[in-house]
């Protein structure tokens, strides 16, 4: 049913932009898209760095934090 878009048709897709938007506002064109797709991918991370920060975390043990609480004494000397 669909074929394979072949260089033909990438150009006369092109063509018709040129038209509609004229050569001055490509690049302006290009350079939002270029932002909104940083701005979407920088989002989607974030929301997947919050679902990993969610994760039960183990609790830890009270050797570590009493060397943590050492380690801090001996920086602040």
């Amino acid at each position: 049913m669909f074929r394979q878009i072949g260089p033909t048709e990438i150009l006369i897709v092109l063509g018709v932009v040129l038209l509609l938007f004229g050569g001055k506002k490509l690049p302006e064109l290009a350079r939002g898209s270029g932002k909104a797709l940083r701005i979407f991918k920088s989002e989607v991370k974030a929301m997947h760095d919050d679902d990993d920060d969610e994760a039960p975390m183990k609790p830890a043990s009270l050797e570590t934090v009493e060397a943590a609480e050492a380690d801090k004494k001996r920086e602040q000397a």
